[in-house]
């Protein structure tokens, strides 16, 4: 059940990338996310990261990223009118409250509502999108370069929970076979049957824990310097999609530094639009960030443009 929340190997494109090129896609990805305000590009950045989750199988597990989404932004449209009394365009004048005064709901404290929950949205989403294109091990690794031990404390927390939840699934099912109704009963007769089960996998981490520590004395860890397993290739799609999230970066600077992405709610709404340069901005940041997406789909369908890049 958790495993559509883990990095799963599928052989797609996107989870072929060296990991400087999907670390730097996925970078780029959330500090556009958090430089923008335009509704338009957060509406089109979510656009981006939605084809992108599509385009590595990956829409069945951002839809429960999506239903968790879903009351967070309920909570923050509902909330920041009522909170923020900023905004010109008054719709609704409410009851006096004797700390917080009259409660007052703008249009534009509801748009910066809906606009901060698109934002949170394409955030959890780039979330989503990391877990299912970057392998946490290959990441490790490059700070393995730098900080070894670090880098082998940091690997083996992030594998901790997912490993504890198919071991807890594993055990789970054992218990069944062996007759252990865990849905039996009532709350007090279920609890010994869940702490019988705590148990076993808390002893079955220790055991886990002395076998990880036999086969890092049997590689001589810590004894001299480190040697690499596995070497990443950098590849030329790995440069098309580090070009793309450059270009977009670079693009999306030009814009917030001549006011085309800008937009501002308070205390009245700006307008969407500013001029020609605002759609172009837009365009050449959506298409920037779509060549992974492309590639993905010519990478599918066409052997030779496989056996190129």
């Amino acid at each position: 059940m958790f495993d559509q929340f883990f990095y799963q190997d599928k052989g797609l494109f996107l989870q072929s990338l060296h990991p400087v090129a999907a670390l730097s896609y996925a970078g780029v990805l959330m500090v556009l996310a958090l430089l923008f305000t335009n509704p338009l590009y957060l509406l089109g950045l979510l656009l981006v990261i939605i084809l992108a989750v599509a385009a590595v199988d990956g829409l069945a597990a951002w839809e429960t990223y999506l239903k968790i989404s879903l009351g967070m932004m309920l909570l923050v449209i509902i909330i920041n009118p009522l909170v923020v009394h900023a905004g010109e365009t008054i719709i609704w004048w409410g009851p006096r409250l004797p700390v917080f005064g009259r409660l007052t709901v703008s249009l534009e404290a509801i748009c910066y509502g809906a606009a901060m929950s698109v934002r949170l949205l394409a955030i959890i989403s780039i979330f989503c999108l990391y877990n299912l294109i970057v392998h946490p091990d290959k990441v490790l690794s490059l700070l393995a370069r730098f900080a070894s031990r670090s880098a082998l404390v940091l690997s083996l927390a992030t594998r901790m929970f997912p490993a504890m939840i198919r071991q807890m699934e594993n055990i789970r099912e054992v218990q069944v076979v062996r007759g252990v109704d865990f849905h039996a009963g009532t709350l007090k007769e279920r609890l010994p049957k869940y702490a019988a089960l705590m148990n076993i996998l808390l002893l079955s981490s220790l055991e886990d824990s002395l076998e990880i520590a036999e086969a890092m004395q049997a590689r001589a860890f810590g004894s001299g310097r480190r040697s690499c397993y596995r070497r990443d290739t950098w590849r030329p799609r790995d440069s098309l999609c580090l070009g793309g999230s450059l270009l977009a970066l670079a693009v999306a600077v030009y814009g917030q530094a001549k006011g085309c992405s800008t937009f501002s709610f308070y205390p009245e709404l700006d307008y969407l639009i500013k001029g020609p340069m605002t759609v172009i901005v837009l365009i050449i940041i959506i298409l920037a960030l779509s060549v992974p997406v492309v590639l993905s789909w010519g990478w599918q369908r066409c052997p030779y443009f496989k056996a190129k890049i």
